[in-house]
């Protein structure tokens, strides 16, 4: 057999922990630096197995590194566990059910990305005990990519010095190798304090906040028509100051999430809303605290890492679906929106051609395509890929159009199509991180790519110096 094989069957012979840890994680559904349990049973896991395992690295409580191996090169697995708020549901349900209103759920399927790439670095260690292989595998176990990019500390603070290279993927209803373009992105807290005071008996003596925070709102939509066509400016008010309409509001509170396709261009960005929050401010007699509390940075694919996940992608398809995997993924497939089954015929003309309006009615689609162009998302493996040379790619753990970030993610997360992508991960993962474990040319190439890719620029570093992990 070869390596490829022989790390396959290693991988299907923990099958059955590996997903049990895949569901545990699910069920946990813990969000952003609160990963306690899930970064618990990894790393416990992982210690069982032999690892050397250092928890609360880049003074992240949740996060860990468990390596194996000594010298070099080092291979780096990258995980995530992390959930996101509002989407609790119930598993395997095509009708929105939530276990708890207003919960927790896993609705970017990191209790998958996780595990696969765990499950990886051990098929790898276990490899490498049978056939006496020397260098260092390591995964990491990476907390709060949703909305705090996480992974931009662990670069801070140097988690990543020492790695020759890293690998990760991404669950969705696609099979395809990560190119570069992810959105650079902050999120920024915008804090007004003004004045309470009885809003019929004394208006005149208040300052409102809340008007701060609407008129900074109006402001920033007026600007989107003067920005660059690729921006993104979202926000979500967090803080209205109150219930009690007949009190003006002393405190009220926005966080922002400006994107843009480079770091340079967010930060001019950023200036442009923060003149809008300051403008606020003087118009309605407040005072506003600005608190930039995350960056993530542009993703840089470098292109022999990803040549290699794409030799095993081809290897490793079609992952193959019975005909009740198909039915479960129908059930889901047919539930989608009409503006979800719009986007998925334009999806699949882009990707098939001619073939599009068929592969669009298919539950699910099992070889690999290539998309156009970079994602319009934003992930803190860009901040990896920019002191390390680093492979993404996605598999499929859905059915087509189902929408990201929904609850219709939640309820496949713990299915048979997601059982089988994660596996499948798994594999294309382990045989690439041996590729670069055994052939010290191929990590100098790798490295020669990458900076052909970053063209001259460094990392940028974005974080202000104060910003630290926190829940928030």
């Amino acid at each position: 057999m070869s390596y490829v094989q022989d790390l396959a069957a290693l991988l299907e012979k923990r099958q059955p922990q590996t997903l049990d840890i895949s569901d545990q994680i699910w069920g946990f559904a813990e969000p952003r630096f609160q990963e306690f349990k899930s970064s618990k049973l990894q790393a416990d896991y992982m210690e069982s197995l032999g690892f050397k395992v250092t928890r609360g690295i880049g003074g992240e409580d949740t996060a860990f590194v468990a390596e194996y191996g000594s010298g070099k090169p080092v291979i780096a697995l990258l995980g995530e566990f992390d959930s996101l708020s509002g989407l609790s549901q119930e598993a395997d349900n095509p009708v929105h059910t939530p276990i708890i209103a207003g919960g927790e759920g896993h609705g970017c399927g990191h209790n998958l990305l996780g595990t696969a790439s765990m499950a990886a670095t051990v098929a790898v260690k276990d490899y490498m005990v049978e056939k006496g292989l020397p260098g260092t595998i390591r995964y990491y176990g990476c907390p709060a990519e949703e909305n705090a990019g996480g992974k931009a500390f662990l670069v801070r603070e140097g988690c990543f010095n020492d790695c020759d290279i890293a690998i990760t993927w991404h669950p969705g209803s696609i099979n395809s190798v990560t190119q570069s373009g992810s959105l650079a992105n902050f999120r920024v807290f915008y804090t007004f304090h003004g004045k309470a005071s009885h809003a019929a008996g004394a208006p005149h003596l208040g300052r409102s906040a809340l008007d701060a925070v609407e008129i900074m709102d109006v402001g920033v939509n007026y600007m989107r028509e003067h920005m660059i066509d690729e921006a993104r400016i979202h926000y979500a008010i967090i803080n209205t100051g109150g219930t009690a309409p007949n009190v003006v509001q002393a405190e009220a509170q926005v966080l922002y999430a400006i994107r843009a396709p480079k770091v340079t261009q967010v930060k001019e960005l950023f200036e442009r809303v923060s003149d809008c929050a300051r403008g606020a401010a003087l118009i309605t007699g407040t005072t506003v605290d600005i608190r930039q509390v995350a960056a993530y940075s542009d993703y840089h694919a470098d292109p022999t890492v990803s040549e290699q996940i794409r030799k095993h992608m081809e290897e490793l398809l079609p992952i193959g679906y019975t005909d009740e995997e198909k039915a479960y993924a129908q059930k889901f497939h047919e539930v989608i929106t009409d503006l979800d089954a719009m986007n998925l015929k334009t999806m699949a003309k882009n990707l098939f051609g001619k073939e599009g309006s068929k592969m669009a009615d298919e539950p699910l689609w099992d070889c690999l395509v290539t998309p156009r162009g970079g994602g319009k998302g934003s992930t803190d493996v860009g901040d990896v890929s920019w002191v390390v040379p680093t492979g993404q790619f996605n598999a499929v753990t859905l059915a087509t159009g189902t929408p990201g970030h929904a609850w219709q993610v939640v309820a496949q997360g713990k299915g048979p199509v997601a059982h089988k992508g994660c596996m499948f991960a798994a594999k294309v993962m382990a045989a690439t991180a041996y590729d670069f474990l055994t052939d010290p040319e191929l990590v100098k190439k790798a490295h020669e790519t990458w900076l052909e890719e970053l063209d001259g620029e460094t990392y940028p570093g974005a974080l202000p110096p104060d910003a630290k992990p926190e829940i928030w």
